[in-house]
């Protein structure tokens, strides 16, 4: 510990052992349908312009709060032939967001222990046993590899799109026939649609029945996204939007691919209505808490694909709004790009280009807010409306992040730091410290640390709140005569909880 520098004073301590107080969860606020409902026509300008900009037929747009669609919109065609107008029930296919509903597929089968995510991939797929990877001293690609994008494939987009129609018989012969690495696997991240096409298989072999079935089963039936599904050609043709490509000044018709062994990778088709049934699922996993966990698949486990690989890069947002936002961190997790962003906190997004679709979602889990848009013309990937909007719904206070709440251990802790200040020594945590707290200064010292901090400082005001960053830290901030005191509580992973650390740093007015 050190000593009073620069202005910081530091009281470190390490007491005896209270009893961790569980934190208790904050739901985050809703979206006031007042105010969303004001905020409409500024949402729909976004979107309509992004949309005459891009060459975009139809499109839909939705917004999911507290579990509930609560702003739908549908915008142009359908298709250019009837001119069927884009509604909430409108059918999209929705590409590589797919990959998220793969994900979560591998994870469930994991928690049945069916597999785990360090099981070799050709323990599942036995084609892959006579591959040659690049190097002798390869790691054999492992499930969880495909999953974070980092089985040494080379990024195959736009191939991969156009192998969503390829047969199963014809998979197994490419598979069997092994396929080049771009470098050594657990190298890099570098997207590949061929990983999650090996997924689709891994979870048929394991089940013993059809990709599809397993997710229709386990995700797509329980959450009641009925009108949703792979097989494009059994669902309402007079409800798909039909795909385009824009080129040569004009719209183009792109064939309607069916369903083949590549659908794990991006092969869904869904209507608004439905994805957002999706979308609630998900953000429901926050915040951790207690009571009955009836999802199809655990809160605990859709949390966990938010985690992603150390092999992160800096991401900048995309639309209007991303000049002035702060660059983010992001790194792939399972189905999701995951982005660390200085006002949304947790992002999780992804995008879903294909032949006559484009489509982005993005989840801000601290809010219990999503945001998606599907379109009907090839790779019009909708991110930058999307992002704007929820910079948009931030600007105004229609999202919040719901307030942390205090520990009682914490509370009790910082009125006995009030006491510490006042008193101008550390008699009122007597028995209340951690072994570190004396080891490190003696009493006489804290004494004589407090008076010159408190010389600095003048008269303050200590009734401002403690800001809690879990369960046994936070930090406050004390407005003074003189100066400003910020201050910080730590407490120690001891039973009964003590502290092991309080620090007050003096800042001087100037």
């Amino acid at each position: 510990m050190r000593a009073l520098t620069g202005g910081m004073l530091l009281l470190a301590a390490i007491v005896a052992p209270t009893v961790v107080q569980a934190q208790a969860a904050v739901e985050p606020v809703a979206v006031a349908p007042a105010a969303l409902h004001a905020a409409t026509p500024e949402i729909d300008a976004i979107f309509t312009k992004w949309m005459a900009e891009n060459h975009v037929p139809g499109m839909v747009y939705g917004l999911v709060s507290g579990g509930n669609l609560v702003l739908v919109k549908g915008l142009g065609v359908q298709d250019l032939t009837t001119r069927r107008p884009v509604t909430p029930d409108s059918l999209f296919r929705i590409a590589s967001m797919t990959k998220a509903f793969t994900a979560l597929s591998i994870l469930s089968l994991r928690d049945k222990g069916l597999l785990a995510l360090d099981d070799p991939a050709e323990k599942y797929v036995p084609e892959m046993r006579g591959w040659t990877y690049p190097t002798t001293d390869s790691p054999k690609i492992t499930v969880g590899d495909l999953l974070h994008h980092v089985g040494g494939f080379v990024t195959d987009d736009p191939w991969g799109d156009r192998q969503q129609v390829l047969p199963q018989e014809d998979f197994t012969k490419l598979l069997a026939a092994g396929v080049p690495f771009t470098r050594a696997p657990e190298m890099s991240y570098e997207y590949s649609n061929l990983g999650f096409a090996i997924l689709g298989r891994v979870i048929a072999n394991v089940t013993g029945a059809p990709y599809t079935d397993y997710v229709g089963k386990t995700l797509l039936g329980p959450l009641g996204m009925t009108a949703s599904g792979f097989d494009v050609f059994a669902h309402p043709q007079d409800k798909r939007a039909i795909g385009y490509r824009w080129e040569n000044d004009a719209w183009a018709l792109e064939p309607t691919m069916k369903d083949g062994a590549f659908n794990a990778m991006g092969g869904l088709e869904v209507s608004a209505t439905d994805y957002a049934k999706w979308v609630g699922f998900v953000l429901s996993a926050w915040p951790p808490r207690d009571g009955a966990d009836t999802g199809p698949v655990r809160r605990a486990t859709v949390r966990q694909v938010a985690q992603g690989l150390n092999f992160q890069s800096v991401n900048h947002r995309p639309g209007s709004s991303g000049g002035a936002a702060c660059p983010g961190a992001l790194a792939y997790g399972m189905g999701w790009r995951v982005v660390q962003d200085c006002e949304f906190g947790l992002t999780m997004n992804h995008g879903g280009g294909f032949p006559g679709y484009g489509s982005h979602v993005l989840l801000l889990p601290e809010f219990g807010v999503g945001l998606f848009a599907l379109t009907n013309r090839t790779y019009s990937g909708p991110s930058p409306a999307t992002w704007d909007t929820a910079a948009l719904l931030l600007a105004k206070g229609l999202v919040k992040r719901p307030a942390v709440p205090v520990s009682s251990d914490l509370a009790a802790f910082y009125g006995l730091t009030r006491t510490v200040w006042a008193q101008g020594g550390v008699a009122p945590l007597a028995g209340k410290v951690a072994m570190n707290f004396a080891m490190d200064r003696t009493e006489a010292n804290w004494s004589k640390a407090l008076a010159e901090a408190k010389a600095k400082a003048g008269t303050c005001d200590t009734a401002a709140p403690i800001v809690p960053g879990g369960a046994l830290t936070g930090a406050f901030t004390w407005v003074c005569s003189s100066g400003t005191v910020h201050g910080e509580l730590l407490l120690a992973p001891t039973r009964p909880v003590t502290v092991q650390a309080l620090r007050f740093a003096v800042e001087g007015k100037d």
